[in-house]
């Protein structure tokens, strides 16, 4: 069976390493290659400059896909967000993978609406929450829910009880990071100048000198884009992950906090909601709660702190790739 993966963003299959692959293209790399194992010829089609073959998995640069259209045949195709691909191919089976919402406005602009409705697409959800905010005017031929899965990275070794008083905070926007760094400066460091805030995923210079400089006396400090290895290093001595919710439609993060024993703290907003419950997450219903959960996260003793740390472990084991790899081979037999 030959199987299609149209992910149209620049990265490569060798690209597993860099800082600055997002998580659709991680998803799609981890997935090609698992797949790739079985009895799958696959194919991933990226911005590349060139061809890469390694045993079953081809991974080809879009531009010439297009131009040598005629001499591919796919049985199926799995395309990220983008569905002009659907065109090109009338005899393949079509799965739109959604990671994102899509909007009617939006996907006319983006001229993502047509290809849609004239190709008999189904639809592959990355949460519940996703296919609900999904308008039914696009009439998948299928709507089909598969969850996100932990990179391999996060997988592996089990995590360590020792921690130290340190939060993490690894969304890639802004929202509502104003407000924590507020609450973090007038109540959290006023009580506890231990505890310090790591800040990943925002742009540095987003922030000027002198805010930077003002942060840092107060234990936050901001780390940017890095490696997964490097985000795993902090997440496994840390405590707990600032986590709020908004805009999530799976929240990759968190299973990733879970895999290393750090409980959310969260709003429990949009695709969070279908992740928690009260032994990996502290919920809160306004800021104004926040420094008490962080507190009672530093006051823990160390019996009550493993037991989050054993639960959140195991709770991710739920999303590693080899739990998720039935859900897709559903989706190619069927």
């Amino acid at each position: 069976m030959n199987i299609l993966f149209y992910c149209p963003f620049n990265f490569n299959i060798k690209s597993s390493s860099l800082k600055s692959l997002g998580g659709i293209e991680s998803l799609n790399i981890e997935l090609s290659k698992f797949l790739s194992r079985s009895h799958y010829k696959i194919f991933l089609a990226t911005y590349c400059k060139k061809m890469i073959k390694k045993k079953n998995l081809i991974n080809v640069p879009i531009d010439f896909l297009l131009e040598n259209k005629s001499s591919f045949k796919f049985d199926k195709i799995i395309s990220s967000n983008d569905p002009t691909i659907f065109n090109h191919f009338k005899y393949s089976n079509n799965f739109l993978w959604l990671h994102n919402k899509l909007p009617i406005e939006k996907a006319i602009r983006k001229k993502k609406f047509l290809p849609i409705i004239t190709n008999k697409v189904s639809a592959i959800f990355v949460s519940d929450y996703l296919s609900k905010k999904t308008s039914n005017i696009y009439n998948f031929k299928k709507k089909i829910i598969i969850p996100n899965f932990l990179d391999p990275i996060f997988s592996k070794t089990k995590p360590h009880i020792n921690r130290k008083p340190y939060f993490i905070w690894s969304v890639q926007r802004k929202k509502g990071l104003e407000e924590i760094i507020n609450i973090w400066i007038k109540k959290v460091y006023k009580i506890n100048p231990n505890t310090k805030l790591y800040i990943f995923g925002i742009d540095k210079f987003s922030f000027n000198k002198r805010e930077t400089k003002t942060l840092l006396n107060y234990n936050i400090f901001l780390k940017g884009r890095v490696s997964k290895n490097e985000l795993k290093k902090y997440y496994n001595k840390s405590m707990g992950m600032i986590c709020l919710g908004y805009d999530e439609t799976f929240c990759i993060n968190a299973i990733e906090a879970f895999s290393c024993g750090l409980p959310l703290i969260t709003f429990g907003l949009t695709a969070v909601s279908e992740l928690i419950d009260n032994k990996n997450s502290f919920k809160i219903n306004n800021f104004d709660e926040l420094d008490k959960k962080i507190l009672k996260i530093l006051d823990m003793n160390k019996l009550q702190r493993k037991r989050y740390i054993d639960y959140c472990y195991i709770f991710s084991k739920r999303y590693q790739i080899k739990k998720i790899i039935p859900l897709w081979k559903r989706v190619f037999n069927s």
